[in-house]
């Protein structure tokens, strides 16, 4: 039988999604709306349940990470008040403790759409983890004044945006290889969307469609990529990304 949230009548297995958004799918509605709506709970969840090999978290690293403004009585204080929202929203064996100081995601209780990515793309089913990838780590999400959790936010998209794009890139490679050219179009244009700020991502991506016949794709690719580079950075492609356009345009 899969497992139940205690308290509730839901069998659902819980899984929590942090890529393309926040959701908690396996909880009732009320249940998942309580817990989301706690912005310092879904970060302590999100830190927990990515600690690498489920690793046990000390309540000192936790606090300076989520409440660095507050002495440590009231840091302490805070994280108690985390971990009974997050306790009494997903059951109270799902944060596990290791003496008094330590925390961790207990086994087997909270799924993570992240985990399941980083492993579908380690076993090589790059197509199966790109499905799992619906976009950005933990998009939008802010905590004010947290600078060390910020930094782990920001490393943790990352690397997730990487690995999206290293898939695309050998999928695209993979069908070139295999003479289907569309597809190894479509997931070289992929790739760029991945790493959208990343001109040697480009560059390899717009050679592969100049050499697939699709110059006008190309040329299409850099166009996009220079306008987001201009709107959001405020900065113009390099010289050798231009130069490899022109000429394919001049040809």
């Amino acid at each position: 039988m899969p497992d139940q949230i205690p308290g509730t009548a839901n069998t659902q297995v819980l899984e929590f999604c942090l890529l393309g958004g926040i959701e908690l799918r396996g909880a009732p509605d009320g249940v998942s709306d309580q817990l989301l709506a706690q912005s310092k709970t879904v970060a302590l969840l999100a830190f927990l349940v990515l600690s690498p090999d489920g690793r046990f978290q000390r309540r000192d690293r936790l606090v300076a990470l989520l409440w660095p403004e507050l002495d440590q009585a009231h840091a302490r204080a805070a994280l108690r008040k985390a971990l009974f929202v997050a306790r009494g929203s997903l059951g109270p064996d799902v944060i596990a403790s290791r003496g008094d100081d330590e925390l961790a995601i207990a086994p087997d209780r909270l799924r993570c759409d992240v985990l399941e990515f980083e492993g579908a793309c380690e076993r090589g089913r790059l197509s199966r983890a790109l499905e799992i990838y619906r976009g950005d780590f933990m998009p939008g999400f802010f905590l004010p004044g947290c600078l060390e959790y910020e930094r782990w936010v920001e490393e943790q998209r990352t690397a997730a945006r990487e690995r999206a794009a290293a898939a695309s890139w050998a999928l695209a490679q993979t069908f070139e290889a295999e003479h289907q050219l569309s597809n190894a179009g479509s997931w070289a244009r992929r790739t760029v969307r991945h790493a959208w700020d990343d001109e040697r991502v480009l560059r390899r991506a717009v050679t592969m469609l100049d050499r697939l016949g699709d110059r006008a794709g190309a040329v299409k690719l850099y166009e996009d990529f220079a306008a987001r580079l201009r709107a959001d950075l405020d900065i113009e492609p390099s010289a050798e990304t231009v130069t490899l356009v022109n000429a394919i345009r001049s040809r």
